[in-house]
This record gives structure tokens, C-alpha cells and sequence, in this order.
């Protein structure tokens, strides 16, 4: 928690010369105590009596200024929210590459089966859709919450050759927005080089998410999107032009980089090179749209990043101030203050 206001809290001095004020007043009263004639009429007097009743109300009263002064200092704090209604699309690396065994039994086994747990997890208010990329990307299963039907998709996909990351990106923002065609039109896509194996991607040249719109990257609520991809693109347009524009619409990216880091070979004309994973790709993506960028070098590890990247999308972080509760919070001291103090007058209690 933080105030927008901190100086305020400096009037929190002031309470303890209340206290002293009172201990003194206190005391001038019992300076002008009553003197009865004999302790009998003493004991009648004092039957039933409860001194610390009478320190209540004014405790409460103090307890209700020091309140009121954190309210005026305008606490602000950060609440998780979850969300009542949430779209995820889940984008998967379906290239030829996903056969290799450096993970047990294979990269792609590895990730049905984490894909699956991940399935069985999700909150009943999560709907999925699974997009699969190769040389193309293409929705497999359009949004739903039958887990039954994402599972037997995952299942059921098809290997084939090329790594389109950026064709990926684009199928899995088509989901989110099925009725904009603007959202998934492709930033500087040349076809004539489409297809250049290895060919680099320009940093320098691409596109940031300032440039491309207005909305602040990460401020869509309604759904996310998870691509986890285990090599190099090879075909379809840059990745990161395309992120761009999916920060530019409020969507946040995370991306899984998905085996072994030993395939190490930094040159395009060797196989390789397209096992390796592209991970300085990937932690772009994830940094343009506001995400998070995880590698996975075992089953075991990508189940438990599908667990994280679950809790993240399931809830929204912000920052809210709560002056209004402190106020309300210090105004019920007071009122119960005198609600105790007139009671307690009321019925002759002391």
C-alpha cells in the first residue's frame, strides 16, 4: 500500500497530545471528587460500577481520528481481480521440429500431455481455443468450454514442415476478434520473401507497440493469448510487427520457449538452427504486449508453467484507492463512540 498524499500522515503526532490532554483532564476530576460519610453509602454507590467503561468511548473517538487521518492521506493499494468472463487462445508449435527427443519421449507427446493437464485446470469461467502453426497456422478448435472437445483436439493434431510464428499470432488474434478484420491485417508482409528459410528478423524496423495505437499493451481483460513454440520461424510474416499490433490492441502475449537449450548452432543452413529455440523472439513478444516469456526444458516443467501462466490469466492486477474505506471505516468508530457513550448515560452505567 501507498498514499498519493503521504504528508498527511504527519498530523498522527497530534494524537498522543490528545492522550496527554486527557490523562489531565482526568485528573483535574479527581480533585473534585465527592466525599460521602461513611463507606457504606460508598459501596451502594459504586455497585455495578465499571471504570474502564468510561475510557471506551473516548478511545474509540481517537481511533477513529488516526483512521480518518490515514484516509486523508489517500491509501492506494493493489487488488487481484478475477475476471468473470476470459477467452484464451492457446497457439501451438506443430512443426517438424516438435519430434525431437530431447525431451521424453518427444517434444510434441510432451506437450499433448502438459496441454492436456493445463485443460484440466482451467476455471469453468475460462474458455479455450487452440490454434496450430507450421508452415501456416489455422484454428483447430474455435472458443469453448468442453474440455473434452480441447482435449481430443490436442490429440488429434497433424505434424507438417515451416515455423509461421507471426501467421500464429495473427490466427490467434482472428479468435479474439472475429469481427474485426483490421486486427489481424498483417504489418509490412511481403509474400515474395514469405517463404526466405532463416531469413532475420529487424529489430531496428519493427514496429513498437506506442506506434501502432492508442491503447495502453496489456489493458484487454477479456482474453490472452499462450504460444509456445520450440525453433526458429522460417516462413509467413515477422513476428514482432505482429506483436506490435496486438499490444496496440491491449492483448497480452505469453510465449513458452519449449525444449532443450543444447542445440546451440547459430547457422541458418544447419537443421540445427531450427531446433534451437528463437528465445530472444519470444521474450520480444511477451515484453511488447506486457507478458511473460517461460522456458520449458522438460514435460514436467512445462506443466508447471502452463500452472503459472493459468494464474495470470484467470485475474487482473489494479492499482485502486481506498480512501473511501478508511473514511467509512473511521466514521463507524465514532458512531459506535457515541452510541456506547449515550447507552451507557442512558442506563445510569458507569
Amino acid at each position: 500500500m501507498r498514499f498519493l498524499w503521504p504528508g498527511m500522515l504527519g498530523l498522527l503526532v497530534c494524537l498522543p497530545l490528545l492522550g496527554v490532554w486527557y490523562v489531565r483532564l482526568l485528573r483535574r476530576r479527581r480533585r473534585h471528587a465527592i466525599r460521602f460519610p461513611s463507606l457504606d453509602l460508598l459501596r451502594v454507590a459504586v455497585a455495578g460500577a465499571r471504570p474502564w467503561r468510561r475510557h471506551v468511548p473516548p478511545a474509540l473517538i481517537a481511533a477513529g481520528i488516526a483512521v480518518a487521518t490515514v484516509a486523508l492521506a489517500r491509501p492506494v493499494t493493489t487488488l487481484t481481480l478475477s475476471q468473470p468472463y476470459f477467452t484464451l487462445v492457446l497457439a501451438l508449435d506443430v512443426s517438424r521440429s516438435m519430434q525431437a527427443n530431447d525431451v521424453e519421449p518427444t517434444r510434441m507427446a510432451a506437450a499433448q500431455a502438459a496441454a492436456r493437464d493445463f485443460i484440466d485446470h482451467l476455471p469453468s469461467r475460462v474458455r479455450m481455443s487452440i490454434v496450430t502453426f507450421a508452415g501456416t497456422a489455422a484454428v483447430a478448435r474455435p472458443p469453448t468450454d468442453d474440455r473434452q472437445q480441447l482435449k481430443a483436439t490436442i490429440d488429434e493434431i497433424d505434424m507438417q514442415r515451416g515455423t509461421a510464428t507471426g501467421s500464429a499470432l495473427l490466427v490467434a488474434m482472428s479468435v479474439l476478434f472475429p469481427e474485426d478484420p483490421s486486427a489481424v491485417e498483417s504489418a509490412a508482409f511481403d509474400p515474395a520473401t514469405a517463404r526466405t528459410r532463416g531469413a532475420p528478423i529487424d529489430r531496428a524496423g519493427a514496429a513498437t507497440a506506442k506506434d501502432a495505437g492508442d491503447t495502453a499493451p496489456g489493458s484487454f481483460d477479456s482474453g490472452a493469448i499462450v504460444l509456445l513454440s520450440d525453433g526458429h520461424r522460417t516462413m509467413g510474416p515477422e513476428p514482432l510487427p505482429i506483436a506490435a499490433r496486438i499490444a496496440a490492441r491491449g492483448v497480452r502475449v505469453h510465449t513458452i520457449g519449449f525444449g532443450s537449450r543444447r542445440h546451440a548452432s547459430q547457422d541458418p543452413s544447419s537443421f540445427d538452427y531450427y531446433l534451437r529455440i528463437d528465445e530472444d523472439t519470444l521474450r520480444e513478444v511477451a515484453r511488447l504486449t506486457t507478458g511473460e516469456y517461460f522456458h520449458a526444458a522438460s514435460s514436467e516443467d512445462l506443466k508447471q508453467v502452463y500452472r503459472n501462466v493459468g494464474t495470470r490469466v484467470q485475474t487482473e492486477r489494479s492499482e485502486t484507492e481506498i480512501s473511501a474505506l478508511f473514511g467509512l471505516l473511521s466514521a463507524l468508530l465514532v458512531l459506535l463512540a457515541a452510541a456506547l457513550s449515550a447507552w451507557w448515560f442512558e442506563h445510569g452505567l458507569r
